[in-house]
């Protein structure tokens, strides 16, 4: 239900029925010349939440027309699933209906709107990490109008964490050394982080004196998203995890754990 008031408020703001049922189920509508050239969401890159602290984040909307958009009438939502009647699994709506715009030219203008989005609120749950979909609107000065349901497209994704530890420190020369460590990400429906079980992830060593990691070996988290596997100390210098991401989580380096060859 309060998603279904969220959206019916919005679309009254605007003046626009079809924006109460899902997008997903309609086509684009608009009268006259008027386009959306251009969405960008948080400046293009992913939007990554843990279980208590608030992302705030932008959208920005470019539209055009031989007339000028009006000033204060475009508008996004951000949503992940549309349901029946008007509802969505995941939306999130702009904190101020009129944006901050800029006028491009006499016919373009880009409307910047911050939105944020709690992991405690705005997911719901797990399934909706990953793709979401952005709806834009905007109305010219001559009354031509659009409605773009598929405006672009963001990700919004689980955070990870991953620990590493090498051990025993020092180490003779050439002899094995124990690198453990844990794969975890954000719970949404928990709200705790929890092991990312089953997961490829590099083992990757950097001489001392040197700025870049090489990897040496791969390793996977067992169930409950823990590492271990050995290798062998040929140098001081430090070594870590790296975790490449998956479509619903990003990717992720520990930090270095140095160790002492003698």
């Amino acid at each position: 239900m309060h998603h279904r008031t969220a959206m019916a408020g919005f679309a009254g703001a605007l003046a626009l029925s079809p924006l109460t049922v899902p997008a997903a189920a309609q086509a684009d509508d608009s009268s006259g010349d008027i386009r959306i050239t251009k969405v960008v969401v948080n400046g293009g890159k992913d939007i990554v939440l843990g279980t208590t602290d608030v992302k705030t984040f932008t959208i920005a909307v470019t539209a055009t027309d031989d007339s000028g958009i009006e000033a204060g009438r475009t508008f996004p939502v951000m949503w992940h699933t549309p349901l029946p009647y008007g509802d969505f699994h995941g939306l999130v709506i702009p904190d101020n209906i009129a944006g901050k715009c800029v006028l491009q030219n006499s016919t373009t203008t880009t409307c910047t709107y911050s939105l944020k989005m709690n992991p405690r609120i705005h997911p719901q749950d797990n399934t909706t990490a990953g793709t979401w979909t952005v709806t834009a609107h905007a109305l010219a000065n001559d009354g031509d109008y659009i409605t773009k349901n598929s405006a672009a497209k963001a990700k919004v994704l689980r955070n990870s964490k991953l620990t590493v530890n090498a051990s025993p420190e020092p180490v003779k020369k050439n002899k094995a050394i124990t690198v453990t460590g844990a794969l975890t990400r954000a719970n949404w429906e928990t709200y705790k982080y929890g092991g990312y079980a089953k997961q490829p992830v590099k083992l990757q060593f950097k001489r001392k004196g040197t700025s870049t990691y090489t990897t040496l070996k791969s390793a996977t988290t067992d169930s409950k998203g823990n590492l271990r596997t050995t290798t062998k100390a040929t140098a001081d210098g430090h070594f870590r995890y790296f975790f490449a991401g998956t479509p619903t989580t990003p990717a992720v380096a520990s930090a270095g754990d140095y160790v002492d060859v003698k």
